[in-house]
């Protein structure tokens, strides 16, 4: 077996290494300190950096989802692996919590009657939440523009859309649409996301609220 020279870094200090590495091979950036550690994070979950070319942020973004955690937001998720990865610890220290309507009986029996996804008639359901609640979409394109729908005619306002969904059908399309609402967002535009990447968005957030407050962790 070839022998290969690994780098002796503590369990404890993985992450900072990580995080060290990322900000020397980023380059040349224009995101702002308050989006920089999203960026980051994004690209120390999928080991890509393209996200340093293809998030984008309103400019209201980061300081509404920080608003919105710090007043004990509900973060709906469009799958279970991305409500799965988001530190509910943290969320749950603010009083907040992170739900996922798509695995729900009657949702799939409402989205078989109607003829629609699951992922649609989930954002109906976030939308009759009360609270501020903040979006995290990562794989379904359907859940965006649904929710994009809802917010255009005046029947959701989610203190912060996450819009990363990944995939081939309609995905640049829903981030486009997107980009067009008044509301505040982030989003990976091109076909690149997921649900790791929408968790990775809610941590980001989650531990930028918790500065000074590292018990939670």
């Amino acid at each position: 077996m070839k022998k290969i020279q690994l780098e002796q870094t503590a369990p404890g200090d993985i992450e900072a290494r990580s995080m060290a590495i990322i900000a020397s091979e980023m380059g040349p950036h224009t995101f702002t300190p308050e989006q920089l550690p999203i960026v980051k994070r994004c690209i120390h979950t999928s080991a890509d950096f393209d996200y340093a070319k293809n998030l984008v942020f309103t400019p209201d973004a980061v300081a509404a989802g920080l608003t919105a955690i710090r007043g004990g937001c509900t973060i709906v998720t469009d799958t279970e692996m991305a409500r799965s990865g988001i530190n509910k610890r943290v969320l749950g220290s603010f009083g907040g919590q992170a739900v996922c309507f798509m695995a729900e009986a009657d949702v799939a029996a409402e989205a078989k009657e109607r003829g629609i996804t699951r992922a649609a008639v989930s954002m109906e359901r976030a939308a009759k939440l009360s609270g501020p609640v903040v979006l995290a979409v990562g794989n379904a394109p359907t859940a965006l523009v649904r929710a994009c729908e809802l917010m255009e005619s005046g029947a959701f306002a989610p203190a912060l859309v996450i819009g990363v969904p990944v995939g081939f059908v309609n995905v640049v399309e829903s981030k486009e649409l997107l980009r067009t609402m008044d509301r505040p967002h982030i989003a990976a535009m091109g076909r690149k996301g997921g649900s790791n990447v929408a968790a990775a968005i809610c941590n980001a957030l989650l531990y930028m609220a918790s500065e000074g407050r590292r018990e939670a962790f």
